[in-house]
């Protein structure tokens, strides 16, 4: 109704890269929950001695909750910040608001991974965003009134558009400051929960939950909607076992979030569990709002055979795309040759037509439901005063899916290959990274190289295979 662009701000940056997005995106007004003032306060400050004169600071909102040590809202206040609710009380009840005179202006803004060297900041547009948001219930069977629990963050895609899918299906909203299996389990028993998304770390730690933290058997049967990386069969399994109706669903940021759906099938009620797990963890078919879906060979862009075995790269087009990215014209070139959207994900079309995702193109570690680029680490890593050169890789993680291993050089006579110097790198990259961006593994030696010098990536991903899941990690 204002005619802004809502830019919904990760949480879990750092102030470096919080700083960045809100000045490549030149945010005139920044809303923040009281527990995160000082890290908005801190974005600013650098944003500030960055700009210096040319600074012209936004305003500035803090959003109190009475749950919270009231503390961390009187300094927000005692700031200059504005309360959210005071900030509601000048605006006019009457104000003759007006729609977008075009669908295509732009209604949200996105980042996808806060790099500072390839900014890729997602425009979504008012036509999209508005055929998602009934896509998305519609998808789900979600009817009117349903209770949905936010295990998913609202600035993974807008919330996967169920911001707007609740509204406009009169649904409820229970929100968590933090997510735990013991509150999504109590918002299920005694809050009346019939809908909830996560990515599969959240769910692998429901299942896996001890009884102390549990309600079973559930009241009901919940659905589960689940993306941000595949699900394997054995988690797909165990929670059917115990109730969950899952949805597996799979997208990205350019498309609103899930634009594809593994559409059950009747028929797969009569095959074993493990069978019907299998199957459930393909991609499957287009949602009702994107109009092309396919898989294609990336260089003569012809559709693969749907043999369920010819690699081709994933492609969608359509209203449920975005607009392109922010201020990077070679990235929307790229993104959009051929006059298709190029996921980036290599995968196969199978005889009926459900796709399937089989690997990634470019080397992004998927952890938690988080894209992290492993050339932003590396980076990093590689300033450490012992580290000669320095290949990040994902490893599978117990608990994460997966999580950036790092194969690292040292220089001679710099430090010893010992865990005591793989924990230094690990502390290093912590002062200097999002949290969820740190190596959890590293790995001493020398890296395998091409004649031309180029690092073989596809050995050091063959050695994290051989290593095994990390069997514990923290962000």
């Amino acid at each position: 109704m204002s005619g802004a662009v809502v830019n919904c701000v990760n949480i879990r940056l750092n102030a470096e890269t919080i700083a960045f997005l809100l000045d490549h995106s030149v945010a005139e007004v920044v809303m923040v929950d009281q527990e995160f003032f000082t890290l908005a306060e801190e974005s600013l400050k650098i944003l500030s001695e960055k700009k210096k004169s040319a600074f012209r600071p936004p305003i500035l909102i803090v959003i109190g909750d009475p749950t919270c040590d009231p503390k961390s809202l009187h300094y927000a206040l005692g700031k200059g910040a504005i309360e959210y609710e005071e900030f509601l009380k000048t605006g006019d009840p009457e104000f003759n608001w007006k729609p977008p005179k075009d669908e295509w202006q732009s209604i949200a803004l996105g980042y996808t991974s806060g790099t500072t060297s390839s900014p890729k900041g997602v425009v979504l547009h008012h036509r999209g965003a508005y055929l998602m948001a009934l896509s998305v219930a519609m998808v789900w069977g979600m009817p009117e009134g349903s209770v949905y629990l936010w295990t998913l963050p609202m600035f993974h895609c807008n919330g996967w558009c169920y911001t707007w899918a609740l509204a406009a299906f009169c649904g409820t909203s229970i929100c968590l400051r933090q997510v735990s299996t013991k509150a999504i389990y109590y918002g299920i028993a005694k809050q009346g929960v019939t809908h909830f998304c996560a990515a599969p770390v959240v769910l692998n730690n429901l299942i896996n939950a001890p009884a102390s933290e549990t309600f079973l058997p559930l009241p009901r049967v919940v659905n589960v909607n689940v993306a941000g990386a595949a699900p394997t069969p054995s988690l797909l399994a165990a929670l059917s076992i115990r109730g969950f109706r899952v949805t597996h669903t799979y997208g990205l940021s350019e498309t609103y979030g899930p634009s594809t759906v593994c559409a059950w099938k009747p028929e797969w009620d009569e095959l074993p569990l493990e069978e019907r797990s299998r199957l459930h963890c393909r991609q499957g078919i287009r949602y009702i709002a994107l109009e092309g879906l396919d898989v294609v060979d990336p260089k003569t862009m012809a559709p693969v055979p749907a043999d369920g075995k010819t690699y081709g790269e994933i492609v969608m087009r359509g209203n449920a795309v975005m607009k392109g990215y922010l201020k990077n014209p070679k990235a929307n070139a790229e993104a959009f040759a051929g006059g298709w959207y190029h996921s980036g994900d290599l995968g196969v079309r199978h005889p009926d037509g459900y796709i399937e995702v089989r690997d990634r193109m470019k080397d992004v570690i998927i952890s938690g439901g988080e894209n992290i680029s492993s050339l932003e680490v590396e980076k990093v890593v590689c300033t450490h005063p012992a580290v000669l050169e320095a290949s990040v890789v994902a490893r599978a993680d117990e608990r994460w899916g997966e999580s950036p291993c790092a194969f690292v050089t040292l220089k001679d006579g710099a430090a010893d290959c010992s865990e005591d110097t793989a924990n230094d790198i690990m502390r290093f990259c912590r002062e200097r990274m999002p949290g969820y961006w740190v190596p959890k593994s590293v790995i001493f030696g020398p890296l395998p190289k091409t004649a031309t010098g180029k690092i073989k990536k596809h050995e050091l991903r063959a050695k994290a295979k051989e290593l095994g899941p990390v069997k514990k990690s923290r962000m």
